[in-house]
């Protein structure tokens, strides 16, 4: 980095009383939330020409890092097609183009291919374009879908036929960008989005050829804490509208063949019941946390008698497995279970005669079923990879138990051979004695003593797991002599539900203590030390970097903090901020005394102090629909004014994007050579050109 003498940008002050509960919070810096104020515009751009400052000296190298990492990926690349209704579908990238091809072949791979849609073109004409949704009508000649061009999750739903390639004049705003096709090959349900919160309250049925305008409203989700959507069952026989909060669901069922029809509720929701479905012949089947079952377990119920007191159990509550999914087929019936923080896949007969768990076999990895549309087949399509091997997509005869691996990840380049790096689970002690997992990998040749870089990874809310999985461009951190881990904190189900109830709520801080723990850890047994020890996390896992350098700011020389949320309480006492109310049930309503406290205890934005920090790169993204772009925007403004030290603290704003970042394929890979180069300049590689 540049001398850190230069004068960074200084935001105005003024002055903003927030007073609840007979408190007082001085916000000094809440004028950043006004989007439409050139000057916040201004300082958005300031501080972006304040990190191209300061990072000048590695601009050379993040191009380096981008082409190196952009060398590794087979450009021209192809999925495993899947087969659905007749059609074989697959997508496909072409040399040098930032967008996928979506393409279908009829009945065999050896028909000729017909393009639905080719992204490249779509885009063209502008600087973030994501298409979602596709969903082909029953007889095959029709597909709607949707476009954000303005990346807030806004999607323009719009129709094509794929017959004669029309596409149908009507443009429905404001929605999902997902759609369900009724029987009738006409009609279409879809979810409409609250323009001011984004929230997913409202399915409409359109029927084709009509003025939008028209369209029928047939479910209003009232409660602000819930979100619906809707879909088709992979059994084709009822279209669903489901509606979901943090600890409760409800679903209304339709006969497909029947859109003018009335919905039913399947079973009426009750606070603290969860529950999903699936069809198949004359059931219904249901992974449900009834009955206390923490964990969840699997139930059924005739299709026609669907509420709870006709729930019989299929597979009873475990105390020690996580039934996360299943998929169903006609004579088979796959469970995906979490055992110990390990992805399994159980194969069960419905009659009964088989039961038996694919093997898998390294000490920490990532496995799960895929997309497998098709009903009548005795093969199931799986993905696995760990931190050392590339992901795989694998068919599995679940009769002969004999497997095909389908398409193996190519990372080009010549130099990688998974052989050459290392990968361990450890387990630290948390300060109440629980023990914490961390998936960790690393170059072979790598010395792990007290000068060694590490990047140390969290998130750890919503119940999110981070998978111990396999990423082409980490190689560029583990080829220059970096470790990298994950600590599985608390707030994820890594090691079952209740580990994501003891990180939520009044329990949050130990995803924040869990996460030093790990760093202590790492350092105590000579894995790096607090000299070379960095972190990363984004969005929630962004609050999870707030919240340890306002606890523990000594323990870290770096930390990539990624649309961060930061501002907490005030976000969570704002219902007009997209997502508010419908995450009470994971942090808590701050309306309410107890947890307007516990949250302030915490809230990263809230308890900067006159302290020292470490250095620190913030990203965000101006149309941000789900960390608003001003939570980092206040929060480096209040570091800048209260930390009393001279390391490195800079935010780069994408003025075009949001929470995810770039659209194009490539283009995401720039963010990443960013960030990397933010901690290995640090480190002193770009200075030095150190290397194996």
């Amino acid at each position: 980095m540049i001398e850190n003498n230069i004068e960074p940008p200084k935001a105005e002050k003024i002055e903003k009383r927030l007073k609840i509960h007979g408190d007082v919070r001085i916000d000094n810096y809440y004028w950043l939330n006004e989007r439409e104020n050139p000057k916040v515009i201004d300082y958005l751009k300031a501080e972006n020409s304040y990190y191209d400052t300061i990072t000048a000296n590695t601009k050379q190298f993040q191009e380096e890092l981008y082409k190196e990492m952009k060398s590794r990926i087979k450009e021209d690349d192809e999925s495993v097609p899947y087969k659905k209704n007749g059609f074989y579908y697959l997508t496909r990238f072409k040399k040098g183009k930032q967008y996928p091809i979506y393409a279908r072949k009829k009945k065999t791979l050896k028909a000729k291919e017909e393009i639905m849609f080719d992204v490249n073109e779509m885009a063209k004409k502008h600087s973030y374009y994501r298409l979602s949704g596709l969903s082909v009508s029953p007889n095959n000649e029709l597909i709607s879908f949707g476009v954000d061009t303005v990346s807030r999750r806004q999607f323009t739903l719009q129709f094509k036929n794929l017959t004669t390639g029309e596409l149908y004049p009507e443009k429905i705003e404001n929605t999902t960008g997902n759609a369900a096709w009724a029987s009738d090959n006409k009609t279409v349900f879809y979810t409409q989005k609250n323009s001011e919160t984004l929230r997913s309250e409202k399915v409409f049925k359109h029927i084709l050829g009509t003025d939008p305008s028209t369209d029928v409203e047939v479910y209003f989700e009232e409660d602000e804490a819930f979100s619906t959507y809707v879909y088709r069952t992979k059994s084709d026989k009822y279209i669903i509208i489901g509606s979901h909060s943090t600890v409760s669901t409800e679903y209304r069922i339709l006969e497909a063949e029947n859109p003018t029809g009335e919905f039913r509720v399947f079973q009426p929701r009750e606070r603290n019941l969860e529950y999903n479905i699936a069809h198949y012949g004359d059931y219904f089947y249901i992974l449900t946390n009834k009955d206390g079952a923490t964990n969840f377990k699997l139930m059924k119920t005739p299709e026609k008698e669907t509420f709870k007191k006709n729930w019989i159990d299929v597979i009873s509550h475990r105390e020690d497995v996580l039934l996360e999914d299943i998929s169903i087929f006609k004579n088979f019936l796959v469970l995906e279970e979490r055992i110990n923080g390990l992805n399994k896949i159980r194969v069960i007969r419905w009659d009964d005669s088989e039961d038996y768990y694919l093997p898998f076999e390294e000490e920490t990895y990532s496995a799960g079923v895929y997309f497998n549309p098709e009903f009548d087949t005795n093969v199931i399509r799986y993905g696995y990879n760990s931190m050392t091997t590339p992901s795989s997509v694998i068919d599995f005869n679940m009769v002969t138990k004999t497997k095909e691996i389908k398409k193996e990840q190519q990372v080009l380049g010549g130099k990688f051979d998974k052989n050459n790096y290392k990968s361990e689970r450890l387990w630290a002690t948390a300060i109440d004695g629980t023990k914490i997992p961390i998936s960790l990998v690393y170059h072979k040749n790598t010395p792990l003593t007290t000068n060694t870089p590490l990047l140390l990874y969290g998130y750890g809310s919503y119940g999110h797991t981070i998978d111990a999985g396999f990423s082409s461009t980490r190689l560029s951190l583990l080829d220059r002599g970096f470790v990298f881990a994950i600590a599985h904190v608390r707030g994820s189900e890594y090691l079952g539900r209740k580990w994501y109830e003891d990180g939520k709520l009044l329990k949050k801080k130990n995803t924040f203590s869990d996460f030093i723990a790990s760093a202590k850890f790492l350092i105590k047994i000579q894995y790096t030390s607090k000299e070379h020890l960095y972190a990363s996390g984004g969005s929630a896992g962004g609050l999870l970097m707030g919240a340890i350098i306002n606890m523990n700011p000594e323990l870290f020389h770096g930390v990539l903090a990624s649309v961060p949320f930061v501002d907490v309480l005030t976000t969570m006492l704002d219902d007009s901020i997209p997502l508010t109310t419908g995450e009470y049930d994971e942090w808590g309503n701050p309306n309410e005394k107890e947890y307007y406290d516990y949250i302030k205890s915490y809230s990263p934005y809230d308890n900067v102090s006159k302290q020292k920090y470490p250095n620190l790169l913030i990203t965000t993204g101006l149309n941000d629909s789900q960390v608003q772009y001003f939570e980092p925007a206040k929060w480096i403004a209040k570091l800048r004014e209260l930390k009393t030290d001279k390391n490195i603290l800079v935010m780069h704003t994408n003025m075009e994007a949001g929470h995810g970042g770039a659209s194009g394929r490539f283009e995401a890979l720039k963010e990443v050579a960013r960030d990397y180069s933010f901690i290995l300049d640090l480190e002193g590689y770009i200075s030095f050109k150190k290397n194996y």
